[in-house]
């Protein structure tokens, strides 16, 4: 007996601009994920692909803890997509092998003045095949606590983002101001004078 569970979450964050745009803040995957899910959690694959471990799930007598592979990628638009590409069930051959799961999810920078909205959308399905103890157990209940489990996934995330992105970003943003107020050949020394360009030698005096 096969089970499909699912759930939706939107968002809309205020993000106040800073000296970097968010749209180039939202080109480095590593940092939007790790400012989605605890970076603890968080192996990367390669430049555009993380691997999550989550935390374990508690599904009636099951406790269950998926890993799954997600994909980050900007668009031309400026939009950022999130599709996972792969999942793995540890512990529980039986239903590793009869377990799917999709993600998708979107971000959307758009600018109003002195403040960029970020606006998505994620979507999480599950289908599984109910293992034996479990198919005695009627079918509204199951959905009701899949759907009901699926939902607190997303919620977490969601209230991450909302905290975690803003405090990222304003530090990020903060970084390159530093980096480019220091690598700026009219940039001062304490002293108020521009510093020695890279290769001059100091005057004697």
């Amino acid at each position: 007996m096969f089970a499909r569970f699912s759930d939706s979450q939107s968002v809309e964050l205020a993000v106040p601009n800073q000296p970097v745009p968010l749209q180039h803040y939202l080109r480095q995957p590593q940092r939007l994920v790790r400012a989605l899910v605890d970076p603890s959690r968080i192996q990367m694959l390669r430049q555009d692909c993380f691997r999550l471990k989550m935390r374990p799930l508690s599904f009636l007598m099951l406790t269950l803890q998926p890993t799954v592979d997600l994909q980050v990628w900007a668009e031309p638009d400026g939009s950022i997509r999130v599709q996972s590409i792969a999942c793995e069930i540890r512990g529980i051959e039986y239903i590793n092998q009869r377990f799917s799961l999709n993600l998708t999810g979107v971000l959307i920078p758009e600018q109003d003045g002195e403040v960029t909205y970020l606006r998505g959308r994620a979507n999480l399905q599950v289908q599984v095949d109910v293992p034996p103890p479990l198919m005695l157990t009627p079918q509204p209940i199951l959905e009701a606590t899949g759907n009901g489990l699926l939902h607190s996934v997303l919620l977490t995330v969601k209230q991450r983002l909302m905290h975690q992105l803003l405090v990222d970003y304003r530090e990020w943003a903060a970084q390159q101001g530093r980096e480019t107020w220091h690598n700026s050949p009219n940039s001062l020394a304490p002293n108020g004078e521009p510093f020695p360009m890279a290769g001059s030698k100091p005057e004697l005096g």
